[in-house]
């Protein structure tokens, strides 16, 4: 098996060390709306839809329900007027992948998923899969198992996906963007040639297990020690990873904290998370008149806000902080921007629209 899985790996480094298209920014949207909601959206502006969640039923890719079918379904009549967008399936999410490290330990199993996966986006006449596995080989979300075979594991997983969708069916996987996960979770070098993309989660760097503030999902690094979304591509990029298999990621949400003193606007103090705010609720909530003033780091190229009367304080993407992640992007010829998640947004005038301005600028 690991004679074969190298002599595979080496026959297919010619058909993915390009990745996707150079002349193409991606525009990737996670999708946990309806069959309804996508309507509200210009899909033109999107390059690919990923459907979230999939999860694991005795060891197949299963979608949940009557419901979710009829939203695939849907998602993919969008390309009748689209042609290019891509539809993709996601499987597992925070919380999605609790049988992960275990099912994926079986060769047999990893065999079954794959196959499984080839069926489903044949059935749905989708365009591939995105793993949202969070995380191989260390901590995820609680309770879940973790073990140090996953590593391995993870890499025979691609190379039978890989093997299953052939070349017709793109593969990507969504990426913790903190050093943790790049450090530890996956075989880069190995993974990276089979796979179309890497969605770098560059956000929930700071989330609701923190008990001190800071940028969530920061374009820069503002001291040595923080994570940043250019700290993330700047380590793939050193490894040898071509830039254009890189996807950066935006945040179209807050992470809030309460209890937090006012002191620098309350960047970088103590205090207790509760619920964030969705971009499309920004306008009526981070208001003056609700007690909330907006700053701008200049070196992390990201906004918060700050609410002394409530000693709160939230941090996210807004407009402006998505169009300097978007022409990052281009700057850097990286394969394009993602987000979490489409529903968020607003459906005119919001982030999409945002993202959409600066690539047609370019």
């Amino acid at each position: 098996m690991k004679n074969f899985k190298l002599y595979f790996l080496l026959l297919l480094i010619p058909l993915f060390v390009s990745g996707q298209n150079k002349n193409e920014l991606s525009v990737i949207a996670y999708y946990m709306g309806d069959d309804k909601q996508i309507d509200e959206y210009d899909a033109s502006k999107l390059t690919h839809i990923i459907f979230s969640f999939c999860h694991l039923k005795d060891a197949k890719l299963s979608v949940d329900n009557a419901k979710d079918s009829i939203t695939i379904k849907h998602l993919v009549t969008l390309k009748d007027k689209n042609p290019k967008l891509k539809i993709m399936l996601s499987l597992g999410g925070w919380g999605g992948c609790e049988p992960c490290s275990e099912v994926f330990a079986s060769a047999e199993k990893r065999l079954i998923f794959a196959k499984s996966v080839k069926e489903i986006n044949n059935y749905f006449k989708c365009d591939g899969l995105d793993l949202d596995w969070e995380y191989p080989t260390i901590e995820g979300h609680p309770g879940h198992l973790y073990q140090k075979a996953d590593k391995e594991n993870f890499t025979d997983l691609i190379v039978l996906l890989r093997k299953e969708l052939g070349t017709n069916n793109e593969l990507s996987f969504a990426a913790g963007g903190f050093q943790k996960y790049l450090d530890e979770s996956v075989e880069w070098k190995k993974i990276m040639l089979l796979v179309d993309r890497v969605n770098i989660m560059s956000y929930d760097l700071v989330n609701g297990y923190s008990k001190v503030t800071g940028h969530h999902t920061p374009l820069f690094s503002t001291s040595a020690l923080e994570e940043s979304t250019n700290r993330a591509v700047e380590f793939l990029l050193n490894l040898g990873i071509p830039a254009n298999k890189l996807v950066i990621g935006a945040a179209f949400y807050t992470r809030v904290w309460k209890d937090v003193a006012n002191v620098n606007n309350g960047l970088y103090q103590s205090g207790v998370a509760t619920n964030g705010v969705n971009f499309k609720d920004y306008e009526t909530t981070f208001t003056k008149e609700n007690g909330w003033n907006h700053y701008w780091d200049a070196k992390a190229k990201a906004p918060y806000w700050y609410n002394e009367k409530e000693k709160s304080f939230a941090t996210g993407d807004d407009i402006t902080s998505v169009k300097e992640k978007t022409n990052y992007a281009i700057k850097k010829k990286l394969g394009g921007i993602m987000f979490w998640e489409l529903t968020l947004d607003k459906s005119q005038n919001g982030m999409v629209d945002a993202i959409d301005s600066v690539k047609k600028s370019k």
